[in-house]
């Protein structure tokens, strides 16, 4: 059976459990702490990608299954993003950020995207017309969130693409719901990439990719599964006349906003260099 999974992580695990040699062009680096392990799967070239369907790249995977509710979780989760962000991108404080949420915030599991930028510090107006008002390590932030081919009539790479020409960020930050293969992964797992983001690749619906290519600006995509493929649980395929089914956890309207704002505020932390969570939390209210 094809098990359909957005996580680098589970791809490798997917075809070494179905392959006893290692894979040539992939390494694998694992940090265990006593509540989360962050897990670096590097593809390093064609024949890794080719391996686990994955362009060549560092994917990060963080796996905090106490973040739902556990803030001492939430706050090391927070640094663990941050971390992992600024050793991808080196960023200075006199670039731009371009922060897009994807998604449509009116289907839950696909809201992620649109509720993380709602916590991101937008400061580029700011900067640009009253700069005196922020401390030096306040970065400049733009965040957009471009919805959906349904409500809006036009593709999402496209607004980012008409977005970036007038910007010209030096770095963009995609956030967007994922697809697992293990149930206990969704809604507890991070995964931060400098591949850039296939946008509805997690239910099958494929669009232009956002990446470097495309936007001629670094992209860092960070991702949460949200859902994991009915036909995965149920070991069964669904029928080629049905639409692909996609489920979600019960409690998905809790952690999409904890997740949604885990991402955000290690993204600020990344951005905003030295800024605690507290000022966060007085600055986007």
């Amino acid at each position: 059976m094809n098990i359909r999974t957005d996580l680098a992580l589970e791809a490798h695990n997917l075809y070494r459990k179905n392959n006893i040699s290692q894979i040539d062009g992939v390494d694998v680096d694992v940090e265990k702490s006593e509540d989360i392990t962050k897990t670096l799967v590097k593809i390093i070239n064609e024949n890794g990608a080719k391996a686990l369907g994955k362009a060549i790249g560092n994917y990060i995977t963080i796996e905090a299954p106490d973040l739902k509710y556990d803030n001492t979780v939430y706050e090391s989760t927070c640094k663990i993003i941050s971390d992992t962000i600024n050793a991808l991108i080196d960023s200075q404080n006199d670039g731009v950020t371009l922060v897009v949420g994807l998604g449509n915030d009116k289907i839950t599991p696909d809201a992620l995207g649109m509720r993380a930028v709602d916590n991101i510090m937008v400061t580029h107006h700011i900067k640009r017309q009253a700069p005196h008002l922020l401390e030096d390590n306040i970065s400049s932030v733009c965040a957009i969130k471009p919805g959906v081919l349904g409500t809006t009539g036009m593709e999402s790479v496209n607004i980012i693409k008409g977005v970036c020409k007038i910007l010209n960020p030096d770095t963009v930050i995609v956030i967007d719901s994922l697809a697992a293969a293990d149930i206990r992964r969704v809604n507890t797992t991070i995964q931060i990439c400098d591949t850039g983001i296939q946008p509805g690749s997690g239910v099958g619906n494929n669009r232009e990719g956002i990446n470097k290519e495309v936007l001629g600006a670094r992209v860092i995509a960070i991702g949460v599964p949200t859902v994991i493929d009915a036909s995965t649980i149920s070991k069964e395929p669904i029928p080629s006349d049905l639409a692909p089914l996609m489920v979600t956890t019960k409690d998905i309207d809790l952690t999409i906003e904890r997740m949604a704002k885990t991402v955000a505020n290690g993204i600020n932390m990344a951005l905003h260099k030295g800024i605690t969570l507290s000022e966060i939390a007085d600055y986007v209210g």
